[in-house]
């Protein structure tokens, strides 16, 4: 056997296994999915959907969670997304000692590996007592900002470094100042890592559950948007736990997974319709 023949058996053999670990991926995805999707259908109602737990009536409903859910993912990215894009923007663009960049970096990389259970655990001691925020959605908002900032710094970093230097070259060439030229330039350049950022985020937060134990609490109580980030708030995640693990209630379960998955799909489109419109607007 030739070198030629053994490197196109090499070649379609690595293809090969690269469509099945594709074809995997998809199969996994779309088997959750449908699985979700299917044991939820059943069970869905408007009434479980628009109405509020009622132990006096003995009924269920979600409407609260679905609620609280949508208050903590608007109250964190309103927190994280300065201090997430500041932050990255400082570190590339200003950042000029290279010891203390690169214990920057370290820390945000740590900061990215702490397990989620730790940070409840300071969430509860630091916002909730020290702070005086009590068992809130706001205190909840808080916790899940520190978690969710090293995604937001490591991806909008990333988008930056890869911005030509001749972008910021020709802007300053022009006149601009640096931070005119980062801002009508560079920025508008890597709107698609800062997307990808807060589709990461906002994943987490749709799916973080043991800090929010610690911090939100696990009230289910209708309220308009300031009231509830200052009251205690079950999210989605904390009430599909409670109604699988601790009422046994997997029909409820199934149907929270369901709207999360919607929920998770609209998030994801919505930001990427607004980042092609920004790019529209600055072009």
């Amino acid at each position: 056997m030739d070198n030629s023949l053994k490197r196109n058996l090499y070649a379609k053999a690595m293809m090969t296994c690269a469509y099945g670990a594709t074809a995997f991926t998809v199969f996994i995805v779309g088997f959750i999915i449908l699985y979700v999707i299917v044991r939820a259908i059943p069970f869905v109602s408007w009434e479980l959907i628009s109405t509020k737990p009622s132990y006096i009536n003995d009924t269920i409903g979600i409407l609260p969670d679905i609620l609280n859910t949508i208050y903590i993912v608007i109250a964190t990215l309103v927190f994280v997304l300065p201090l997430g894009v500041g932050a990255a923007v400082y570190l590339s663009e200003y950042a000029k000692n290279v010891k203390a960049k690169s214990v920057i970096e370290y820390a945000i990389e740590s900061l990215a590996g702490i397990p989620s259970i730790i940070y409840g655990l300071v969430g509860m001691l630091v916002f909730c007592q020290y702070m005086g925020l009590k068992t809130s959605l706001l205190a909840g908002a808080l916790t899940l900002t520190i978690m969710n900032l090293p995604t937001i710094i490591r991806t909008t970093q990333e988008s930056l470094d890869s911005v030509p230097m001749s972008y910021r070259e020709g802007a300053l060439a022009l006149g601009a100042n640096k931070w005119y030229s980062i801002y009508t330039v560079v920025l508008p350049c890597c709107i698609d890592g800062i997307v990808t950022g807060c589709i990461l985020a906002v994943g987490r937060m749709l799916g973080e559950s043991a800090a929010l134990l610690f911090t939100a609490g696990f009230a289910h109580k209708i309220a308009g948007f300031i009231d509830g980030l200052s009251n205690s708030g079950s999210t989605m995640t904390v009430a599909l736990y409670v109604y699988a693990k601790e009422q046994g209630q997997f029909d409820v379960a199934f149907v929270i997974a369901a709207i999360m998955l919607l929920m998770s799909l609209i998030i994801n489109y919505t930001a990427r319709y607004l980042s092609k419109r920004v790019k529209n607007k600055r072009y």
